[in-house]
């Protein structure tokens, strides 16, 4: 009896201590995977390697397990491609809220499709679960051919990107949270005017980066990743949970830190935060991060999966304004490797509207040749000041277009020239810029490293 009693004692004991071990290991784990999104991560991961671009899978967004149908689409590049998808989807979506009202009512299911749907749910389901659910359809596209191109860019920018979270003191991991935001393409950009490999919005990126009329610094991966960098630093600090900050990394810092409030712990919250901004996106944004990293990985080990290499640049920071093309002429560089090397500059540049800024850090490839050209950069090359604007005040009476006309630009241009909305609002009394590409900067010459004017 003794020994069965010491035998059930120390069994107990293990169980705690196995108990403790696992705990230690979750908390000591930067991207642990709750049990609450399992099920999340598995549909994702068949997001990104089971299904291409040219499947719609139509799911219910609370339940990832509950998969309706998978819908084979229409090459999207094929003309007429997006009006025939959408009709294929809507018929589709027709036909299972059809089904699930049906249950919902309480009918019984007579078909197969019908039968099929109604396994998909637990024996005892009410009539509310079905009336839920029928609202609760949603459309995923397919990643796999998109994740793959993704996959294959990132070699261009894995080694930087980890070198840069290195520095900062964070997660190595990180590095694969750009497969989510843009897929590793540096021109990515989104409905909600997000840009750039991170896909940082206007708002966010000015805290970190150079956003203005002449440059737009989200779209040059090295700068845009040390900016990635110390945002999510930041939002580490605040919210001491790396799930946290990444759902904060889409969801905003301030509303995590509400719902960490109110919540407390990442399971809580993804079981329970219900706000307005909280929903699909934001709920399975920490998931994709965990389906992305485990397919990616999968993929970098595989070796028919050829990765871009990084091309070998220097940078040299301009000691005054220039223009684009006399940069390109002396670099001896097309007018696409110029483009290519420094995305960070816009258009207004690239055409001859503006100057690259003094100050700019030019990237240019790294040959014998060019570091020998930035060593001997003439002053000729150089201006003192940047092109003017001319401006103009807001009448009553007066629109964007037509005030676009007046001045032969194009309403593109002042837009712009003027971050304004896409409907080009403008009020009464606002003072805009007018871009004018004739008017030129003085020139400056350069001694021993410093910039003169000319006498």
């Amino acid at each position: 009896m003794l020994l069965q009693r010491l035998s059930i004692a120390v069994l107990c004991l293990f169980c705690a201590l196995t108990g403790l071990l696992a705990a230690t290991a979750m908390a000591a784990e930067p991207f642990p995977v709750y049990p609450a999104i399992r099920d999340n991560i598995r549909f994702w991961e068949k997001v990104y390697s089971q299904y291409s671009t040219r499947q719609g899978i139509l799911h219910d967004k609370e339940d990832l397990t509950r998969i309706y149908d998978v819908i084979e689409l229409v090459d999207w590049q094929t003309p007429g491609a997006a009006r025939i998808n959408r009709k294929m989807i809507k018929m589709a979506r027709k036909r299972y809220k059809a089904i699930l009202a049906d249950l919902a009512a309480g009918k019984k299911p007579l078909t197969r499709e019908a039968r099929r749907v109604r396994a998909l749910f637990p024996a005892r389901t009410s009539h509310k679960t079905f009336r839920r659910a029928r609202n609760n359809i949603r459309l995923q596209i397919g990643q796999k051919d998109r994740f793959l191109e993704g996959v294959i860019r990132s070699g261009a920018y894995m080694g930087t990107i980890r070198k840069i979270l290195r520095a900062h003191g964070l997660p190595l991991e990180i590095a694969y949270l750009p497969h989510v935001e843009s897929s590793f393409n540096p021109k990515a950009h989104s409905k909600a005017g997000a840009a750039g490999l991170w896909q940082f919005t206007r708002a966010t990126g000015k805290n970190y980066l150079t956003i203005n009329e002449v440059v737009d610094e989200r779209y040059d991966p090295v700068l845009s990743t040390v900016a990635a960098a110390r945002f999510l630093k930041k939002i580490y600090a605040d919210l001491e949970d790396w799930p946290l900050a990444l759902t904060a990394y889409n969801y905003g810092p301030a509303g995590m830190a509400r719902a960490k409030k109110l919540y407390g712990s990442y399971e809580k919250i993804f079981y329970n935060h219900n706000a307005s901004r909280f929903q699909f996106a934001s709920r399975n944004f920490y998931s994709e991060f965990l389906a992305a990293m485990r397919v990616a990985r999968k993929l970098e080990k595989d070796p028919s999966v050829i990765v871009d290499r990084p091309e070998a640049t220097i940078t040299t920071r301009l000691p005054g304004y220039a223009r684009a093309s006399d940069l390109q002429r002396y670099f001896h560089l097309s007018r696409q490797d110029f483009r290519r090397l420094n995305p960070a500059l816009r258009r207004p540049v690239l055409e001859g509207k503006k100057y690259v800024p003094a100050k700019y850090l030019l990237r240019l490839p790294a040959t014998k040749r060019i570091r020998r050209l930035v060593a001997s950069m003439p002053g000729s090359l150089f201006h003192s000041r940047q092109i003017r604007d001319t401006t103009y005040r807001v009448r009553r009476g007066d629109t964007a277009s037509g005030i676009a006309r007046r001045y032969r630009i194009s309403l593109r241009e002042l837009i712009r020239a003027n971050s304004l909305d896409r409907k080009a609002t403008i009020r009464v009394g606002q003072k805009l810029k007018i871009p004018d590409p004739h008017r030129r900067g003085g020139r400056i010459i350069i001694l021993k490293d410093s910039a003169k004017r000319k006498p």
